[in-house]
């Protein structure tokens, strides 16, 4: 029985049987999160672009309001870091995108969590890019349900092996459809008590891969808009990539009107925003830069926030907002507490929502990626080197550093405050928890692992979604800092592949006087699997592993190095390597 159904029926009987009933509690509004991957603010038709259809994020816009200037993160981690979070990525220890830089810190409150000490049912399906291990896992962090994969990218984006709960499932069809309809199924799971659902989409993220449906649509098309500098631009890629984001305004349709099917639409808050600017040079509004960019158009992106009947519709709001104020602003506007255990950088912008004639306030957003740095205000954006008035000049081709500098000085200072202040925040260590009470198998993948020798490298210049190759020296091995949270006995696999030439390695697993041994019996030396992509990939394909079950260990807890080395090898080679699985048998010591 749909819920208006439900409300007309009470109101009948009310007033019609005179029946007297308890008051019924307001229900909390749900709420929709669709994050999408290098998705740039140019990437939507009713930013301006004439050669992208995005209509049904063109008609939430309409229905909705958005920010006229939204930032984020200039790459895709810490910009999830702060959405999760509501704090500047560097505080929650995420300041890259590999090799530990994006785990983020276990004592930080996730926006998961508070939701869900707010009676919500919690599920995120699509990329986490925030830590893999339990509980560094969604599932860890207050994500009650998790679809996806907890890499920075995938090789494949067909038919391809993801995870739910930890467990490996293989997807069915193109992952973005395929990540739609599992949203949608806990959406309709969960429709008679509130939901938090958040959607992080893994495009327009390389590989370009996208059904031929929709590339052949834009393919068939005039490109006519390209970046302000059009020798820069690839044109492959930017079909490619606008395919992709047709395919993403398809799927926010089906999101939408499944929310619409549900009798739900009324009472879910929808956020629509990117993470960063777009992956290739493209049009974007005439801003400077692209992902991994402080400029424009590295960190300004679409923002779009509808919720029918208390959010303004076709609304665009002048006040500067940021990802690390969905989450205040979330709270608020579901009227929950957001207690959290440090103060939050964001702040709630619900008061511009709800009235489009509240004041805009002015406020300073910083920037950084590596040795890159700007803040921004309502009229100033700064960096070391530059000093542009957006109001009047949001190209930033102006620069007013020699006209104005004792304004640039004072700006200049505050960003030498805050990369100060970020890089206290760089963990000294990060270890990989093993063993937790709660997930008895820890899977422990080359891309969080280091390297011992000079021989060893991933199979493509990206760790996330890689492999371990070139293990042609003895000496060469690749160990993993662990924090062992239960003593116990330990069951090993690893993930392989060898040729039959070099079949006979003989290999250890060792932490410290603990040890396990074991021999590559079997070749195992697939060909990589075809992937469908639009343009030449810098990512690595995706190949078939064999899983190896090397025998038993004896982990005592606390924090050590555990390496994987070869004692002998007959071949050139020793293998290539995925991951090691480690399966706890026991119960955890108290």
């Amino acid at each position: 029985m749909h819920r208006t159904f439900q409300i007309l029926l009470f109101c009948l009987l009310t007033t019609v049987l005179g029946c007297q009933f308890p008051p019924q509690p307001e229900r909390k509004p749900n709420v929709l999160v669709i994050l999408t991957d290098d998705q740039g603010w140019g990437d939507l038709g009713i930013h301006g672009n004439q050669h992208i259809h995005t209509p049904h994020l063109d008609a939430l816009a309409r229905s909705g309001t958005r920010f006229d200037r939204f930032y984020v993160s200039p790459v895709c981690a810490p910009t999830r870091a702060a959405f999760l979070t509501g704090r500047y990525p560097q505080k929650t220890g995420v300041y890259g995108v590999q090799n530990g830089e994006e785990f983020m810190n276990l004592e930080e409150t996730t926006i998961a969590d508070v939701f869900q000490q707010a009676g919500y049912r919690t599920g995120a399906f699509g990329k986490w890019h925030n830590g893999s291990q339990y509980p560094y896992h969604p599932n860890g962090r207050g994500f009650n349900e998790f679809y996806g994969y907890c890499s920075g990218h995938w090789a494949n984006y067909f038919d391809t092996w993801l995870e739910h709960n930890g467990q490996p499932v293989k997807s069915q069809g193109f992952m973005t459809d395929d990540l739609t309809d599992h949203a949608m199924q806990f959406m309709e799971q969960h429709r008679e008590e509130p939901f938090f659902c958040y959607v992080p989409f893994n495009t327009p993220h390389s590989p370009y891969q996208v059904p031929d449906s929709f590339y052949q649509a834009v393919r068939n098309r005039k490109i006519e808009q390209f970046y302000r500098d059009s020798t820069r631009e690839e044109l492959p890629k930017t079909i490619a990539a606008l395919a992709m984001c047709e395919n993403i305004d398809w799927n926010v349709g089906r999101l939408l009107n499944k929310l619409a099917e549900l009798d739900l639409e009324e009472e879910t808050i929808v956020v629509f925003f990117s993470d960063n600017g777009p992956n290739s040079w493209r049009w974007n509004g005439g801003m400077r830069d692209r992902k991994a960019g402080v400029h424009e158009g590295g960190v300004r992106v679409p923002c779009i926030i509808r919720w029918p009947g208390k959010i303004a519709a076709n609304h665009v709001t002048r006040q500067l907002g940021a990802h690390f104020d969905l989450l205040p602003t979330l709270a608020a506007l579901a009227g929950i507490s957001a207690q959290t255990r440090f103060p939050v950088d964001g702040q709630s912008l619900s008061a511009v929502l709800l009235d489009r004639d509240a004041q805009v306030v002015d406020r300073t957003i910083y920037s950084q990626w590596r040795e890159k740095l700007a803040l921004r205000t309502a009229q100033y954006t700064a960096t070391s080197q530059g000093l542009f008035d957006l109001t009047q000049d949001p190209g930033e081709t102006h620069n007013l550093k020699d006209s104005l500098p004792e304004l640039h000085a004072s700006l200049v200072r505050q960003l030498e405050d805050f990369r100060q202040m970020a890089a206290s925040h760089i963990p000294s260590e990060r270890f990989l928890p093993v063993g937790h009470a709660d997930r008895a198998i820890t899977h422990l993948p080359v891309q969080d692992a280091l390297f011992e020798g000079a021989g060893l490298t991933y199979s493509c210049r990206w760790p996330n979604s890689a492999w371990m190759t070139n293990w042609d020296q003895v000496d060469d091995y690749p160990y993993w800092k662990v924090d062992i949270l239960n003593e116990g006995i330990y069951d090993v696999e690893i993930e392989y592949t060898c040729s039959e030439a070099n079949v006979g390695a003989e290999i250890v697993l060792e932490l410290g006087e603990f040890t396990c041994r074991g021999k590559i019996d079997t070749a195992f030396d697939p060909e990589l699997i075809p992937s469908p992509d639009r343009v030449p990939r810098e990512e690595s394909y995706e190949k078939p592993f064999k899983t190896l079950k090397l025998g038993e260990i004896h982990l005592p807890r606390g924090a050590g190095k555990l390496s994987l080395r070869a004692l002998a090898k007959p071949g050139d080679q020793v293998m290539d390597l995925r991951s090691i699985t480690l399966i706890r048998q026991q119960s955890p010591t108290p």
